[in-house]
């Protein structure tokens, strides 16, 4: 067996990725992204698990996600009181792509989107912003049915996507500041945690300057 790297090689880069503007059409089936709109996984590197694809997508009203995971055996464990723990696709984002900061301000968010767990049966997809911890500031609050997600389970796993609005992007402005900060992890229990670089070893879920940057292209 090999033996396993003293240093995390993602950690030693900070990467950076292009997110193209794509119409946020939304639909009975929930929204739909082209391939060319897929973000890598640069935890693969470092021997993260690898069983996810998640695109993402911008335009003025807000920024869009699909993904699908696959190659599991197990229902997807998601609870809406206990979001934070769930599985599903959790996003990180700074409208304003501080990278030197090491406590969330006003511009950082933290989203999660489950494709069941919500309702009174826990089989309805579900999205909210959670806070950051040890955050200096937070953004704006987000009115309960303004974040949009629709998922549905597979024979292996499950696809879902979503839309966070420019409402529920405190300084959204690609105009202004087509540059913003990005980590995602898609976490489950089953197949572990699939990062877009560094892992949950590091405090990334508290400190934007380990996240990566998104330019916000098209």
């Amino acid at each position: 067996m090999a033996d396993s790297p003293l240093l995390d090689p993602t950690f030693l880069f900070r990467f950076e990725v292009a997110v193209r503007r794509h119409p946020l059409e939304w639909s009975k089936t929930g929204l739909a992204l082209p391939e060319s709109c897929r973000l890598p996984s640069f935890g693969a590197l470092a021997g993260r698990p690898l069983y996810a694809e998640v695109r993402m997508a911008w335009d003025t009203s807000g920024i869009g996600v699909w993904m699908r995971a696959s190659g599991k055996r197990q229902l997807p464990w998601c609870r809406q009181g206990r979001a934070e723990e769930s599985d599903g696709l959790h996003l990180w984002i700074d409208t304003r792509n501080s990278p030197q900061i090491h406590r969330a301000n006003r511009f950082c968010h933290r989203f999660v989107l489950m494709p069941i767990g919500g309702g009174v049966r826990r089989d309805a997809p579900y999205a909210a912003m959670l806070p950051i911890h040890r955050a200096r500031q937070s953004p704006n609050p987000v009115r309960e049915g303004v974040l949009r997600v629709l998922g549905k389970t597979t024979q292996d796993g499950y696809e879902m996507s979503g839309i966070l609005p420019a409402a529920a992007l405190t300084g959204f402005d690609p105009a202004e500041y087509p540059q913003i900060s990005l980590w995602y992890a898609v976490v489950d229990r089953e197949r572990g945690w699939q990062t877009f670089s560094v892992g949950e070893e590091f405090p990334v879920a508290e400190d934007p300057s380990l996240w990566g940057t998104a330019r916000l292209v098209g």
